[in-house]
Formats: structure tokens, sequence, C-alpha cells
């Protein structure tokens, strides 16, 4: 079997090289210095079926060093998953399955997007954290239905990344026991040594998260299975460092930086060839003990799933009430249909009185009793945030059945450890910090867009109003950085009933994800003139104030400032002004025109826009005629009381009534 698994990592190097020079772009490092992992863990030690990726209890694995995508694309070709030689060969181009860096939903067998290095190895931190509250909840004495690990392959760069750091310090924290990191440790990054820039003891700096450090080489396969054995043992994650050569077998780069991002050039494939015993005249060359070695193994992997199957079935029948929960909670995006239905919205007076953060945790609170997978918590704000779960536990090691996760103030890794947890499968991730701190967690809501993952982003505090904390934390552009990113979903809604369709919407939405942005301050409720508004907001906007048939002005407003321009309309009688909503720009804006024009009163007439949000007017002017007409706030705030800051700002319904007359 030995010399069946160095084919298999002598045909990973083959396949690698040649593509990657083929394509005349990619990182031929990693797949030459880290091919025997690739090959002993597919081929020994993961639970996996490369004809069902998606079988529920399989093992995952994470290339968090994503740049190395030559490796996970050449290793899943070999070990039978849907990836051809024909795909391989149209590495990095236009309708390949082997895209530059690994990207979830193109490739079977790749489990999420990475290249953002330190990403691969927090989202897999979910990924252990799902598989641990998903065992909490479904097994039973008799039946062990839940019961896999989380592999990761990451290298130095993974490790510097901020976002490592802060999610192995939470998986430390938590005992992930079943997630196994392997650290191609070859000390070399693009600009050479790491000694220039990265001297730490990492072995002692993970010992101090609380994990179990192990130590190998990385071409002893043998001693690759025994360190996983050892940390399949213990009960914390264990951090495997591999000593190896970035590069190996490529004399031209061995060992040196030139092997991490280039081709090999035409001369270094000869040379790699000669040195690896391959025929340097031949390209895409696959050893057939390889292809054998992994023909004989399917029947060993499809058992693997008919066995737990079997027992899943015979689980099933003892515990019928626990199936019919699993097969909700694995709905798609993780909340099924009937469930949401089964929730009861609060209601509200009109003129009553509250914060939308209160108003979200009212709704919050409404819907987890009836959609009990809906799991989450903030980065150390649950009061603030108003995310508590009411009469629900927090997630630990000793209470892994909890809902309710404190993160800690760990931003980045909130987000990524959410997008693990979606991905998995099983649950609803909601996570939660002021708007202002988006801007730590960004390249992970990125990443939820990117990947079409619909974790929901509490986001409160959201613009001048915060007051006395001032300009630290006060987003005035952040509304607008958000919509920027493609299929990222905005809603600002502008009262408390408003904020509990938000939630609804929320949590409907199964191909991206959601950021919630609301209100510290206490905003009245207000009457609606349109009575189908649940209906029409649902468009992303809807009339408040009609005005007429035919308005002479027409103010869309977003959030706290849809009070405000109800009173700005109010003190100018002598115009006609409707007042519109627009709890979500991005989907108001994607509805066909027709839709468009009928809310805003176009259809009829030359209709005078003007828009109103507390923050810069980035993305607004498209809408209006003159950049007058964007009431905005396109500068930092100010510390003070709240409406002190508004007034010393210019940004009052005085103001807003001014540009209206």
């Amino acid at each position: 079997m030995e010399n069946q698994l160095k084919a298999v990592a002598l045909s990973i190097r083959s396949l690698s090289m040649d593509a990657i020079q083929k394509a005349n772009s990619g990182h031929p490092g990693l797949p030459l210095g880290a091919a025997e992992l690739a090959s002993v863990l597919y081929g020994n030690i993961m639970r996996h079926n490369p004809k069902n990726p998606g079988w529920k209890n399989r093992d995952r694995f994470v290339l968090s060093a994503g740049h190395g995508s030559m490796l996970l694309y050449s290793i899943l070709h070999l070990a039978g998953y849907d990836v051809s030689l024909d795909d391989i060969k149209n590495f990095r181009q236009p309708g390949s399955r082997c895209p530059g860096h690994p990207e979830y939903g193109y490739t079977p067998g790749v489990e999420m997007t990475t290249g953002p290095l330190g990403q691969g190895l927090s989202t897999a931190v979910g990924m252990a954290l799902a598989e641990s509250m998903l065992a909490a909840k479904y097994n039973t004495p008799d039946f062990k239905i839940v019961d896999h690990y989380t592999y990761v392959l990451a290298g130095e760069g993974c490790l510097m990344e901020g976002v490592a750091s802060e999610a192995s310090s939470f998986a430390g924290h938590n005992r992930l026991g079943k997630l196994i990191v392997f650290y191609d440790e070859n000390h070399i990054t693009i600009d050479g040594s790491t000694n220039i820039a990265f001297t730490e003891d990492i072995a002692k700096r993970y010992e101090a998260y609380g994990w179990q450090i192990l130590r190998g080489d990385m071409y002893n396969m043998d001693e690759i299975e025994k360190l996983t054995a050892a940390a399949r043992k213990d009960p914390r994650p264990s951090l495997i460092m591999l000593k190896s050569i970035i590069g190996k077998g490529a004399p031209t780069v061995a060992g040196t930086a030139k092997a991490h991002g280039a081709p090999l050039g035409a001369e270094g494939i000869v040379e790699a060839k000669k040195e690896l015993g391959l025929d340097p005249g031949k390209d895409f060359q696959i050893k057939p003990e390889a292809l054998e070695f992994f023909k004989n193994k399917q029947n060993h992997f499809s058992q693997l799933e008919e066995e737990w199957n079997a027992l899943f079935e015979k689980w099933a029948e003892e515990y019928p009430e626990k199936k019919k929960s699993w097969d909700e909670d694995f709905a798609e995006g993780g909340v099924s249909p009937a469930r949401l239905g089964n929730a009861v919205l609060p209601e509200y007076e009109k003129d009553t009185s509250l914060a939308t953060r209160t108003a979200s945790n009212n709704a919050l609170n409404a819907f987890a009793p009836v959609v009990p997978n809906l799991v989450g918590g903030s980065a150390d704000l649950q009061s603030p945030n108003a995310v508590a779960l009411k009469n629900a536990k927090s997630y630990s090691p000793d209470t892994p059945d909890g809902r309710y996760i404190h993160f800690g103030i760990r931003e980045f890794a909130m987000a990524a450890i959410c997008n693990g947890i979606q991905l998995h499968g099983g649950f609803r991730a909601f996570c939660a910090t002021f708007m202002v701190f988006a801007d730590y967690l960004r390249p992970a809501l990125r990443l939820s867009a990117l990947m079409q993952q619909p974790v929901i982003y509490v986001l409160t505090h959201d613009s001048i109003y915060v007051g006395e904390d001032g300009p630290t934390h006060q987003p005035v552009e952040t509304l607008a950085s958000l919509r920027a990113i493609p299929n990222v979903r905005l809603f600002r809604p502008a009262d408390a009933e408003e904020t509990a369709v938000a939630w609804k919407m929320a949590l409907q939405r199964t191909d991206g994800p959601v950021c919630l942005a609301l209100s510290r301050q206490n905003l009245p409720v207000f009457a609606k003139e349109d009575p189908d508004w649940k209906h029409t907001v649902e468009c992303g906007a809807y009339i408040v104030r009609k005005g007429a048939e035919i308005p002479d002005i027409t103010i869309l407003a977003t959030g706290s400032e849809v009070e405000m321009a109800l009173k700005a309309a109010e003190l100018v009688p002598e115009k006609k002004i409707r007042v519109v909503s627009v709890m979500s720009k991005e989907l108001f804006e994607s509805q066909p025109e027709k839709i468009i024009e009928t809310i805003t009163g176009c259809n009829k007439g030359n209709v005078r826009i003007v828009t109103v949000e507390a923050g810069v007017k980035a993305g607004w002017e498209g809408w209006t005629k003159s950049p007058k007409d964007n009431f905005s706030i396109n500068r930092f705030g100010e510390s003070g009381p709240a409406k002190l800051v508004a007034k010393e700002l210019g940004f009052t319904a005085e103001k807003l009534a001014a540009i209206l007359k």
C-alpha cells in the first residue's frame, strides 16, 4: 500500500506542475511540497465517499492555503470525485471545475471557497463547532449518527493572519477536539524565508490556546497516520506540525520562494520530471498504481456511507420525532418554511417608541422557538446588540447543546465561524456586532456572499445617533460599503413593525447573507398608508405617506430617517410629498421598472426625488437630478447627545424641509 500511496503522491505532483505550466499561472510550491499528506488523507485517513460528496457524516477537508489549489484538484480527480482530467487541463480557465482558488459550488469535494489566507482554518472551526452541536442534539446512547472530523491544511500565511489567531483561540477554549489542522511547515513565504517577519514559537502559541501539538515529517505517511490517530484521541483541537520542503521534487526551485507562485517553466518542468522519475516528454502523467489504489478503494468508501445509512435508518425508526426535526434542520438555507409559518410575530400600537435593535430581539425570540436550529451570538455585545435568546443555554464544552454562542471580541472569526456552521449544514447562523465594526468582519461577509451562504449579520448602532461614543463608533460610510458587496442584502428597518418583517425576510433568504442595520435610539411606530405594506416591502420599499396620486416630490428614506422625512413633509404643506421607506435599497433597485415607478410615483409625472440617509451619499446619486437632493452626511460625526450631534451636522427635519421647499 505504501508504494501505491507514493504513486498517488507522484501523480499529484505530475498533474499539478503540468496544469500550472499549461495555464502559465498558479502556485506549484504547495502541491509539490504536500502531496504525501493529500495521498494518505484521502486514501487512508478520511471517511468520505467520492460518489456522494454531500454525505452528511463525511469528514471535511479544508485547504486553507487555497493558493495550492492544484493539490486539491489532483487528489479529488485521483480519488474518484467528479473532477475530470480535462478539468485539470483547463486549470484557471473560464468554465473549468478547477478555478484559480477552490470555490464552493464549482467543484465536487470542495467544502468552501479558500484563498484569503486564514479564513479556511477559521471557517473550519465553525464546521467543527457545528459537528459538536449537531452531535449533542441528535446522538443518543444507542446511536452515534453524528461523528466526523474536520481536517485543515494551513501554511505560514494562514497562521500569520489575525483571523486564524482569533478562531484558534475560540477553538481551544471550546475544546473542539474533532478539529485537526496540519501545518505545512516549510518556512517560506512569497518574500523569502519566514525569518524575515515570522519567528514566533508557533507550538507554544497553540499550546497557550489549549491545543494539542504534534510534530512529524510531511514525507512519512505512516507517521502522519499515527499522528492523526493520536489527534483523534485527544479532547483538544490538534495542530500537527509537518516539516516540509516547498516545491519538493523540482530542483530549480525547491526550498525557495521561487516555488511559491509561478510556473516552473519549461526547463524547470523537465528537471523536475527527471528528478521524480517521470518521462520528461509527457504531460499529465498518472501512475497506474495510483488509479488502481483508488479504484480498489471505491467499494470501501461506498461501504462507509452505506453502514452509516443503515445506522441512520435504525435511528430514524427508533426516534421518529428526531428524524422529523433533522429533515427540517437540513432544509435549504437551514430554515424550513413550515417552521417559519408557525412564528407569531410581535405587534405594535401606533406611536409605540422603541429602538429597532429592541424590536429585533422581539422578532428573534418569536422565531427562535419555532426554528430550533437557529443559532448564533455576538462579539461580546449580547445586551447592546439585543441578541439574547430567551430560555436558551450558551454553547460550551460542557453544554454543547447550547444555542447561544459567545464569540468573544473576535468579529472576523465570528463571521468566519458562522460561515462554517452554515456550510456544515443543519443550522441557520446569525452573528452580531456594532455596525462600525463590520469593517473587522468584512472579508468573511464577502465570502458569505461569494459562497451564497445565508448568514444573518445583526449590526446595531447604525448611525450618528450612537451619540456620545463619537465618530469612532458612528458608521457614516458603512451602509454604502456593505451595499457595495455583490449579493449582500442590507435591510434597514424604520420602525418595530418593519423590523419583524425584516427578520422574516432574512430567514426566508437562502442564497446569500443579510445585514440587519438597527438603531440604538428609540423610533416611533408610524402609520402606513399602504394597507398591503407587509407584502409590498418584499420589493424592498413601500409607500408610507402617499401625498397624492402624482406627487411633486418623493422622498426615499431608510431606517430612522423615515421618521425625519415624515416630519419634514408636514413642514412643507404647500407641496404634495410622498414618503417611501426603502428598507432594502439593493432589493428595491432590482425590481422591474414598473414597480419602481409605481412606488415612487414617477409613472404618472415628472416627480422630483429626494433621498435621505444618515450616511454618505454614495450609491444614491443616480436617484436624483441634483446632488443637493441627496440629504446625507459626508463627513465623520461628533461626540455628544444624539440630537445635538444631528443638529451640529445640520441633519434635521427642518434642514430637510428647507431642501424640499
